[in-house]
């Protein structure tokens, strides 16, 4: 079966950079997955992807080494298993907030004795491999998002579960959970503690913490503090803070005409 390149990245203690996809197209997902992404993650849940955007997508990543991950909308057991038959090496799922809910997931994304995934990887053995089979329950990787006050009451509860690998903090969603500003990077002190206390409990339970960052810096320093999966904006967001900086540049340097007719900055 194809490596899994995040496990291979966790194992010798290094960070994933992940690079985050909310346009619904295979063009820009394969621009994003040829710039170096260590991994590229498909947002079903709250960018405008659908099912039959999400294939092309993962089609496009396959042209690199960028390893595809889809967070997928919600804990259910259709789009988990769909997610991972299409060919996703990780899933990232939101809201896990109870032990009962990481079962689940992880019953989800397993196949049988460990789980109760349906077999069908109808393009995974293509991207995956012939034994996908066989190492698919090794290889892939389930992220638990952790971003409500419940999923903090069960914290160790949730961590403990067998077959978790990683967790994943949504900071503007907790934010708002703890009646904070719902922001990426600078987080109220409150937000801040909850982020380091997760940070902590899962180093204790041996699981990969990955959060989600608004900029390279923020990213950089939660690397520094032993996340292990960082992502850092989006490529929506990341198109209009390009074009913002070239509108500003062109906007501050008028445009001004020479004697020969041509123009100059």
């Amino acid at each position: 079966m194809r490596e899994n390149r995040l496990r291979t990245l966790w194992k010798s203690g290094g960070a994933a950079i992940n690079g985050w996809l909310a346009i619904p197209n295979s063009f820009s997902a394969e621009t994003m997955a040829h710039q170096g992404w260590d991994s590229l993650t498909i947002d079903l849940q709250h960018g405008v992807v659908d099912y039959q955007a999400m294939i092309p997508m993962l089609q496009a990543i396959s042209t690199t080494n960028t390893v595809p991950v889809v967070r997928v909308p919600w804990l259910d057991p259709s789009s988990l298993m769909k997610t991972l038959d299409a060919g996703a090496m990780a899933v990232i799922c939101p809201m896990i907030s109870t032990r009962e809910e990481a079962q689940k997931l992880v019953a989800y994304t397993h196949y049988a004795p460990r789980g109760t995934r349906s077999f069908g990887p109808i393009r995974a053995l293509l991207y995956g491999g012939a034994d996908y089979a066989t190492h698919a329950n090794d290889t892939i990787v389930t992220f638990a998002m952790i971003e409500t006050a419940q999923a903090l009451d069960n914290l160790d509860a949730i961590m403990s579960v067998e077959g978790l690998d990683a967790v994943y903090i949504g900071p503007s969603d907790l934010s708002l959970a703890l009646g904070c500003r719902p922001v990426f990077d600078d987080v109220d002190p409150k937000a801040q503690e909850a982020i380091d206390h997760i940070l902590e409990r899962a180093k204790a339970h041996g699981l990969v913490a990955g959060i989600h960052n608004g900029n390279p810096e923020g990213a950089m320093a939660r690397i520094a503090k032993g996340f292990q999966f960082v992502t850092v904006s989006s490529d929506a967001r990341l198109m209009a803070a390009g074009s913002q900086a070239v509108l500003s540049k062109m906007r501050a340097e008028p445009v001004v005409a020479t004697s020969s007719g041509s123009s100059t900055y």
